[in-house]
């Protein structure tokens, strides 16, 4: 499946050298606000500098990697930009992950410096961070024990760094992989990469009068993919540093934004407010959202509610190809994550990697100019990710199982490793899913498969239900076994209080599989 006209040629420019352009162009213009502070372009291209002269001064020099692990904040922002005018590499950091893993990341990064907040600092005294490492504390004022606080570690105002000339096939920054055991692999995105993202957001409305809500982490390349475009379009981001079903409306009131990315739970938690429909919402230009499966019910609902247009992307941190879907553009294709875009193409194959001809069901695999350069220092791991057609050329494998539709519309069936193997049978979790979604007690659902004595695999719900309403779990089994085929019925339903989630929202199927305690032999 390929889409052919290409969007992304234009002359490269870096991210530092965009936002100093802004700067002299429009330099009262506001670039950033948080918690009620305003930062202009001139103001924030300030900071940039002097946490990049701070860093030269340091010894960090192109292609060198510093880390950040922290919450957001201002500062956050500048050090990563200011790194990325340095010509350094940014690799950020979930303050989430467990100490060992954020230490083996830090030692795999190479990072010269690490700025955390007190947070990280803590989780940090318990595992054995590389002794190389330089420390600085970005919500700390002065010296703070054994490491420097931001004020005291940044450039002097009016220090100028000195100039590098970035290539566009450096490194941007190393995203982490969200593993729960060992090391997570860290994906290369290059500066190319970057500026292509940039290029194609000026079709969702950004640009010098947009106003993007922020509100997942800055570690996040669901976040990153809307919070530098608006910096490199001339736009203003209005960082949230924690998410807040009415604070997050109060804001989009309040600064009439234009322009947002949240995740699908984020969606729903929204949808579901009270007084969501008392907010005047109708600066909204363009909504985006990515990161896990996405309800068509869901769909419906902000298309019918929220003014502005509502686009799905499907497509991995490490890049290769993707699809949008413009859900108000196409109501009858809500259960779909849309067509490949322009300048992409996807391809299916089979579990040996052999190509697979129209209207199958396949690994999908994907090309484009926004592809990871590859898993740092993790040649074998990159390998693993690649796959190469007759010609030769590499796409990324994305370890989803999809199909096109008769109009080139890409369902998804699921992860292919949450694909169920039950007596032979292939079962699609999502398909299930959205069975149970179907249930008006029901309000969350995630299938799983687990060991089965009789069927080898068998799956298993969770699910949450909606307000206080109660059911038995054995009822809701039997309900939805009436609506699936013989060989998908569930064994058993199990009701939760919550469902595990990421910071970004995707839910942890494996810590579902992995605490399960069946009712009954399976």
């Amino acid at each position: 499946m390929n889409a052919t006209s290409n969007p992304y040629d234009a002359p490269f420019v870096s991210i530092g050298d965009q936002i100093r352009n802004w700067a002299v162009e429009q330099g009262d213009h506001p670039a950033l606000v948080c918690e009620g502070t305003t930062y202009s372009y001139a103001d924030f291209d300030v900071m940039i500098d002097r946490c990049a002269s701070a860093l030269q001064r340091d010894g960090v020099m192109p292609e060198d990697v510093v880390a950040i692990c922290a919450n957001a904040s201002p500062w956050y922002a500048a050090v990563f930009l200011g790194a990325l005018r340095a010509g350094a590499a940014v690799a950020p950091l979930a303050p989430s992950s467990h100490p060992d893993s954020l230490a083996g990341m830090i030692a795999n990064a190479g990072a010269r410096v690490l700025f955390l907040d007190a947070s990280v600092r803590e989780a940090l005294q318990s595992a054995a961070t590389p002794p190389s490492v330089r420390t600085v504390r970005l919500d700390a004022q002065g010296d703070a024990e054994d490491t420097t606080g931001i004020d005291a570690w940044l450039a002097p105002r009016g220090a100028v760094p000195r100039h590098v000339d970035i290539r566009p096939e450096w490194a941007f920054n190393i995203i982490y992989s969200s593993g729960t055991t060992g090391v997570p692999k860290g994906i290369v995105q290059s500066h190319a990469m970057r500026f292509a993202y940039g290029l194609r957001s000026v079709a969702r409305g950004y640009g010098p009068e947009s106003v993007t809500l922020i509100s997942t982490p800055l570690y996040s390349n669901t976040t990153l993919v809307s919070f530098f475009p608006t910096f490199a379009l001339g736009g203003t981001v209005v960082l949230m540093p924690k998410f807040e079903t009415k604070r997050y409306l109060e804001l989009a009131q309040q600064h009439r934004a234009t322009n947002t990315m949240l995740v699908p739970v984020q969606y729903q938690r929204l949808m579901a407010e009270p007084d969501f429909d008392r907010y005047d919402l109708s600066s909204f230009v363009s909504k985006s959202c990515t990161s896990a499966p996405f309800n068509a019910g869901l769909k419906a609902d902000v298309v019918r509610r929220w003014p502005g247009s509502l686009t799905e992307f499907y497509g991995m941190t490490e890049g290769g190809a993707s699809c949008e879907l413009c859900a108000d553009e196409h109501p009858d294709k809500l259960h779909t994550v849309g067509r490949v875009m322009p300048g992409h193409e996807m391809r299916l194959i089979d579990p040996a990697g052999n190509e697979l001809p129209p209207g199958s069901i396949g690994e999908i695999v994907g090309r484009s100019p926004t592809m990871m350069t590859g898993y740092y220092r993790q040649p074998d791991k990159t390998a693993e990710a690649e796959w190469y057609d007759r010609d030769g050329q590499r796409f990324i494998r994305t370890g989803d199982i999809g199909r096109f539709d008769e109009d080139g519309f890409l369902v998804l069936m699921d992860r292919k490793k949450d694909m169920i193997i039950s007596g032979g049978f292939n079962i699609y979790p999502s398909d299930l899913e959205q069975v149970l979604l179907q249930h008006p007690d029901i309000a969350e659902a995630a299938v799983v498969g687990v060991s089965s004595e009789r069927w080898g695999e068998t799956p298993v719900a969770f699910v949450t239900l909606r307000g206080d309403v109660s059911a038995h779990a054995q009822a809701l089994a039997a309900w939805a076994n009436e609506r699936l085929g013989k060989m998908q019925r569930v064994s058993e339903v199990v009701i939760a209080d919550a469902l595990p989630r990421s910071a970004i929202g995707k839910i942890l199927k494996r810590e579902l599989r992995e605490g399960f305690r069946p009712s009954s032999p399976l």
